[in-house]
């Protein structure tokens, strides 16, 4: 279910999380009040006030934290492509110094590679299929290890530039390594069952309080689960960086693409 929300557009998963449940916070006191009487609810308010004080700040914690997690899992996301992206100019600035052909070997494979995990690895990401769909992009990173090796096995390799290819090119596996998992979600189970069980509970409460005007408890729960479930929305949106409406796209790789992807280092493979 929450993976259906994070894939859908906004307008979807807006109304589905936000608007429902407000609409089930906003029938809750008139139901209790349809069977509880004014004066009794009104006798408890003192003592439910503080419980709900303490149930609401421990609530926000919890809320707080996730919100942060997720939005630093998906801030390091983005950091991750930057990284992919960043290690393999790097290698394709340095294939420079490599003889051809083998030089122009390392710079398609590259290349394909790119192209690849644009075409094939980001479609996967947003729809939660890595696990079937991952190996052409790892058949091309193989491809780039293959050619490299050929590199190291030259007599005439310049040792220190052969050297640092291979350290760009582990860093840019490390970051696409990292990027497959970040495309999983970090909240785990446990504690989507603690948010959602939260918000319930801390809406529930207000149920029981009594006012004079039940419209104004009316509008009150119904801004309460609002906000509530707005923040939940932003946690379940940008819980998975590749899927989604907000989502981490493959500019930094593509805008390398366009650069490098010319003359005779171009492949015109199609995927």
């Amino acid at each position: 279910m929450l993976f259906f929300l994070t894939t859908q557009p906004i307008w979807v998963s807006g109304p589905l999380l936000v608007g429902f449940t407000t609409l089930i916070a906003i029938l809750g006191p008139l139901i209790v009040r349809r069977f509880v009487a004014l004066e009794r609810l009104t006798t408890n308010n003192e003592i439910a006030g503080f419980k709900f004080a303490t149930v609401g700040v421990l609530y926000a914690v919890l809320l707080a934290f996730a919100i942060v997690v997720v939005w630093e899992k998906f801030s390091g996301a983005e950091t991750t492509v930057a990284q992919e992206a960043g290690a393999a100019e790097i290698i394709f600035r340095l294939s420079r110094g490599v003889d051809d052909p083998l030089g122009q070997d390392l710079r398609r494979a590259v290349n394909k590679y790119l192209a690849v995990t644009v075409a094939v690895d980001w479609p996967a990401m947003d729809q939660g299929t890595m696990g079937r769909q991952t190996r052409p992009a790892r058949q091309a990173l193989d491809d780039v290890y293959s050619v490299l090796l050929k590199i190291s096995a030259m007599p005439s390799r310049n040792i220190p530039l052969v050297a640092e290819i291979i350290r760009q090119l582990d860093l840019m596996t490390q970051a696409r390594r990292a990027r497959l998992i970040a495309s999983e979600g970090t909240v785990p189970d446990v504690i989507w069952f603690l948010l959602f069980g939260g918000a319930i509970v801390t809406i529930g409460f207000t149920f029981f309080f009594g006012t004079r005007s039940l419209g104004a408890q009316t509008v009150m729960t119904a801004l309460l689960s609002l906000l509530i479930f707005s923040e939940l929305l932003a946690i379940v949106v940008i819980d998975r960086p590749f899927s989604g409406v907000v989502k981490v796209e493959p500019h930094a790789l593509t805008n390398l693409l366009s650069i490098y992807n010319t003359g005779s280092d171009a492949t015109s493979e199609q995927y």
